[in-house]
């Protein structure tokens, strides 16, 4: 017996011990990142925050407001008042414009990073939203409601710059291990504009008769503060090094960001890329397209995107408001509700952060979209049988609470982290404005027919993303490889092997070492 006690007092002993150790290295991990999580935040603020908040700060009550605004300062220039379908007309340009900025900032924001890098392209863009933000905030006072048109436009072309820039730097700051928190990071702080959106719009704060001016004008505070704080972290260690030849810049950047360890590890990696890339040039949209050995990974990307947009996301919250009138919800209730549902995919992404690196991306992207799929499939016949059973509305309401918590854990993070690791530095700048096109026009096509489609097939709507979830699913189970913890070299090595029937060979010379070509092999 005593033997058995002593036992087990040594194992509850290095039990103990193990854990303080965990925890003593989590401590000194998070001091030696402190300067990365720091910039992290700033890049945040002005980041990927302004978009979601853009988002969802145009729809009710915002959009009643501005409807009223347009009719009344049109009835004080001309005395007569619009046709509720020239204001619905106009109100459509006002929210569709925000599309065609976007768009035209996703196209240049390439060139941008290219010639000036992620953070001075940031640093101008911040004074680009301060612009539109002064434009949204005078609107009222100067009777002008073109003046709302123009700052949605600058809006919009802001949103396409940095959400290209926000993603893109955070994965070239970060050290493989923490890369992919690092990536999820960007679209927290989206869900979080969302939030904080859904938030200040509601009628105790700013969404008012006599407050929605400020409500549109507040991104310009955040704008502000990036602006000012920016300017103290680093650009980019592989910008600097890659791209402009910077050696000792580059091991200052990571010097400053992951602290006094020893780095030589990411250091070499980088130094292989860089070797890989010395025969070839910054790449344009054009030549990522016609690159032989950049196809599988542009079809991944390509892919990836599609996918994110016909998942349903928009959907659910296009049915979320009719599904709480159907369940009987008071309609006082109901905006808090939905925000109820925003701050569930918030929490989700924060969630999807933390285990991203622990799991890998193909893991969460094939398990998130099953899930989904699940879910929408048993919304689908919740919303069907609504009508003869009071509670499935009750169903229905849990069941769209799953399906935001499936996309936050899952495909939320892990897409954007996996277009950050497949694309080499020479050709990703371009490779994230070709997914910000297909992201910005599958928005505007898919807003201007989704409605139609729900008008003819009303709750059946669903079985189509339940398609398109189930053939995506599979295939990143079957052919997206891991890129958890590897750097580019090895990851397009990976992408080598499935190449469309050719295979990708990085050779060496064996007197040469640093230099690298590309060949293809039947």
């Amino acid at each position: 017996m005593k033997f058995g006690r002593s036992t087990q007092n040594e194992e509850e002993d290095e039990e103990t011990e193990a854990k303080m150790k965990g925890a003593v290295q989590g401590l000194k991990s998070e001091i030696q990142y402190r300067r990365l999580f720091q910039m992290m935040l700033v890049l945040g603020i002005g980041g990927t925050l302004l978009p979601g908040f853009h988002l969802s700060v145009v729809n009710y009550p915002s959009s009643m407001h501005i409807k009223r605004f347009i009719n009344k300062t049109w009835l004080e220039r001309y005395g007569s008042p619009l046709h509720q379908e020239t204001i619905t007309l106009l109100w459509s340009l006002i929210v569709s414009i925000y599309c065609v900025g976007g768009l035209l900032g996703c196209l240049c924001s390439g060139y941008l990073f290219v010639k000036y890098g992620k953070k001075k392209s940031l640093l101008c863009n911040n004074m680009l939203i301060m612009v539109a933000a002064l434009h949204m905030g005078f609107s009222k006072t100067a009777k002008s409601f073109e003046m709302i048109l123009i700052g949605r436009f600058l809006y919009g072309i802001s949103a396409g710059i940095c959400l290209n820039a926000h993603s893109q730097y955070l994965g070239e700051i970060s050290p493989k291990k923490l890369r992919g928190f690092a990536n999820t990071n960007a679209l927290v702080f989206l869900t979080l504009g969302k939030v904080l959106g859904q938030i200040m719009g509601l009628r105790e704060f700013l969404g008012t008769e006599s407050l929605w001016p400020l409500l549109l004008a507040v991104c310009g505070i955040a704008a502000f503060v990036q602006l000012v704080s920016l300017p103290f972290f680093p650009e980019s260690p592989p910008y600097l090094l890659i791209q402009k030849e910077d050696t000792e810049g580059c091991l200052k950047a990571m010097k400053q960001l992951w602290g006094d360890g020893d780095h030589k590890a990411e250091f070499d990696d980088m130094m292989k890329e860089k070797a890989a890339m010395k025969s070839i040039k910054t790449m344009s949209v054009l030549e990522v397209m016609k690159e032989p050995a950049l196809r599988w990974q542009l079809c991944i990307m390509i892919l990836l995107t599609m996918s994110i947009q016909l998942c349903g996301l928009n959907a659910i919250y296009f049915y979320t408001f009719e599904v709480f009138r159907t369940a009987r919800l008071d309609e006082d209730l109901i905006p808090y509700i939905a925000l109820g549902v925003g701050i569930c995919e918030f929490f989700s992404n924060i969630l999807c952060s933390s285990i991203i690196d622990r799991f890998g991306r193909r893991m969460l992207l094939w398990g998130g979209y099953g899930l989904m799929a699940v879910m929408l499939a048993f919304l689908v016949t919740a919303l069907s049988l609504q009508n003869q059973f009071s509670w499935m509305a009750c169903c229905s309401i849990i069941l769209i609470f799953l399906f935001i918590i499936s996309y936050g854990i899952g495909p939320s993070g892990a897409v954007m982290s996996v277009m950050m690791e497949i694309f080499n530095q020479s050709a990703r700048s371009s490779a994230f404005v070709i997914a910000g096109i297909i992201s910005w026009m599958g928005l505007t096509v898919i807003g201007m027919i989704f409605p139609f489609i729900v008008e003819a097939l009303g709750p059946f709507c669903f079985l189509i993303f339940v398609g398109v979830l189930v053939i995506s699913g599979i295939f990143f189970y079957l052919f997206l490889p891991e890129t958890k913890g590897k750097s580019i070299m090895e990851i397009t090595e990976e992408f080598s092997t499935i190449h469309f029937g050719k295979k990708l060979l990085l050779t060496a010379g064996k007197n040469s070492p640093m230099e690298h070509t590309f060949c293809t092999k039947l």
